[in-house]
This record gives structure tokens, C-alpha cells and sequence, in this order.
């Protein structure tokens, strides 16, 4: 069984303090997919930056979606739907100090299709904790995005290459293929 991993798509990455038109681009093609996932059964779990005083990231970003405020919500056209899982994360990776990885090995899932941002950090991080517990990955280039087109390539390249992802031009090609 798939899962779709949505990373990190909140208002502080998209439309805050760390937004970009990058960023907004991919927001109606998560939304096409997420729709094509949820009429095949696919679950959905929303992977959430929320940070709280002393967290390590603070160090390097400053403050940034900070635990229950506007910043940390999910953007209002990808809100979660009834059946879907939200995950507060404090991490670049959705798996650490998450239950996640049960939730998932609960449901029988073997393969993450991960989308969101940002492509060369949360995304990236969150493929090597998929990788770490046998799952497939797959991810969809036209459903993630990086602060620029260089990293965004670097990071699918290193997925392919170390984690054995399937980087697929679009979201569409899964949809097709399931």
C-alpha cells in the first residue's frame, strides 16, 4: 500500500516569513494529487514543522513556525481532510521522535510517495527516515520545491542516488501507475 507524505506545506514555508512563489507553484498540483490518493485509499499524513523554545533548528533558521500558531498550520487550500493524519514535527526528518514509522508499518504501508518542501532538507530528511525502515519512496517533482532550482535537483539526484528513490516527472505518472 502507498501513503502520501506532505511535507511541510504551512503557512510559514509558503506564504510567511520562509514563503516563495516556488513554494506557492506546487501548492495546486499537491492538492490534484492528494484528491487522486484519497479516492484510491491512499492515507495522508500532514508532517508539520512545530518548534518550540530551545529546539535545535531555532539555532540555525531563528524562530519559525513555532508550535500552535498561524505559522505552524497547514496552508488553508491543502487542509487536512476527515481521515487524515496531521504529525507535529520538530525535526528535518517526519520520522524522528514521531510516531510516524508505526503509524505506517501499522497500516501495512510500503511505499511514501513525499512531496512538499523544502526538496534539500525536510523533504530530503524525511526520505532517509522512509529509507531507514525498508519503505519504497517515491517522489514527484512537480509536487516539491527548494529555495532554488539547484538544490531542488541536487536533492532528488542524492534521493535516486543513496536511497534508491523513484523520482517521477509528475504527479500525474503516479496516479496512472497505481
Amino acid at each position: 500500500m502507498k501513503a502520501v507524505l506532505v511535507v511541510d506545506m504551512i503557512n510559514e514555508f509558503v506564504k510567511g516569513k520562509f514563503g516563495s512563489e516556488r513554494a506557492r507553484s506546487i501548492v495546486p498540483n499537491i492538492a490534484a494529487l492528494l484528491e487522486g490518493a484519497r479516492s484510491r485509499g491512499w492515507p495522508v499524513f500532514y508532517l508539520k514543522d512545530s518548534h518550540r523554545e530551545g529546539d535545535p533548528e531555532l539555532r540555525v533558521w531563528g524562530p519559525h513556525a513555532m508550535a500552535g500558531t498561524w505559522a505552524s498550520e497547514v496552508v488553508d487550500e491543502l487542509s487536512p481532510k476527515k481521515g487524515d493524519a496531521v504529525i507535529e514535527k520538530r525535526w528535518y526528518d517526519g520520522f524522528l521522535e514521531t510516531d510516524l514509522g508505526e503509524r505506517l508499518r501499522d497500516l501495512g504501508v510500503e511505499e511514501v510517495v513525499i512531496v512538499g518542501i523544502s526538496t534539500d532538507i525536510c523533504v530530503m530528511h524525511t526520505a532517509w527516515g522512509a529509507f531507514t525502515r525498508g519503505l519504497r519512496i517515491l517522489v514527484p517533482e512537480d509536487c516539491t520545491e527548494s529555495i532554488s532550482e539547484e538544490n531542488k535537483r541536487w536533492a532528488l539526484e542524492y534521493m535516486k542516488t543513496v536511497y534508491g528513490a523513484e523520482v517521477v516527472p509528475s504527479y500525474r505518472d503516479l496516479l496512472r501507475g497505481s
